[in-house]
């Protein structure tokens, strides 16, 4: 009886510290930064000035959100909307599917399973609308754009955190590795999303950030741009080097407030 209650203590203790170190952030300093890649349009090598900020190890979960919604009975786009768009293997290059089923709780759509044993994975199919909404009620932030690369690069100032070569991103990313999209591409574990903390951090001590989901940044790349357009950066588990090369320091995707994907999450600042 005594061993079963110090197991029970164990695995509480275990939860709290779990939780704890998902809930972790670093600390980026105030100061000048270099971002941006010469003759990138887009995102032109620059000079930054920025104030300290926090920024969260992991990207959020699907554990996390559901505590949001637990709170408060937020209903998402997808939910309200059922435009959420998902892939599955087979679809040609940038073409996705819509599934009026799908939303964070099914993020492929409920043919294809919950997220019962996923709750550790980060959140998907949820729109830049609905993250501000969280954010609202968690007391954080989406990082700006340019917090995000300052992140992500460590200090570098490569195309990648690791330097110039793609072929190393298997290390630190979970990205798709077929050449197409038309077989299903598992090679490194996941087809679509994994755990978070799955892959090697960058030297600050972030995961995931490249890869596993695009991440939402608050900010705008144009200031004439529409009040409609979200950014996100990092890549997903569905982008691969002949598609969607977007796992980089510098590069930046688009899309519409209000827009659900499968491979779509974030990470939160404060």
């Amino acid at each position: 009886m005594a061993s079963k209650g110090l197991y029970l203590l164990l695995l509480f203790t275990c939860t709290i510290v779990h939780a704890q170190v998902k809930d972790s952030f670093v600390l980026i300093p105030k100061g000048e930064y270099i971002i941006g890649k010469k003759g990138f349009l887009r995102n032109p090598r620059r000079k930054v000035k920025l104030e300290a900020f926090h920024i969260a190890i992991y990207e959020t979960t699907n554990r996390q959100f559901y505590a949001f919604i637990k709170a408060t009975d937020y209903k998402t786009d997808a939910e309200k909307r059922h435009d959420a768009l998902i892939f599955v293997p087979g679809l040609d290059e940038f073409q996705w599917k819509e599934d009026s089923t799908a939303y964070w709780r099914y993020p492929n759509g409920i043919s294809r399973g919950g997220i019962e044993d996923k709750m550790d994975h980060p959140v998907t199919s949820i729109s830049y609308a609905d993250i501000q909404a969280y954010c609202k009620w968690a007391g954080v932030r989406l990082p700006t754009l340019e917090e995000w690369e300052v992140a992500c690069r460590a200090g570098t100032r490569t195309d990648f955190f690791f330097g110039s070569d793609d072929n190393l991103i298997g290390k630190y990313a979970n990205i798709w590795h077929g050449r197409d999209h038309l077989q299903a591409d598992s090679s490194d574990g996941y087809m679509y999303t994994s755990p978070v903390g799955s892959f090697a951090p960058n030297p600050l001590g972030l995961y995931d950030m490249y890869g596993n989901v695009f991440e939402f940044c608050s900010g705008k790349v144009d200031a004439n741009e529409k009040s409609t357009l979200a950014h996100a950066r990092g890549g997903s588990w569905w982008c691969s080097s002949h598609a969607c090369h977007f796992f980089t320091s510098y590069d930046i995707g688009r899309v519409n407030i209000h827009a659900s994907f499968s491979n779509q999450g974030f990470r939160v600042a404060k």
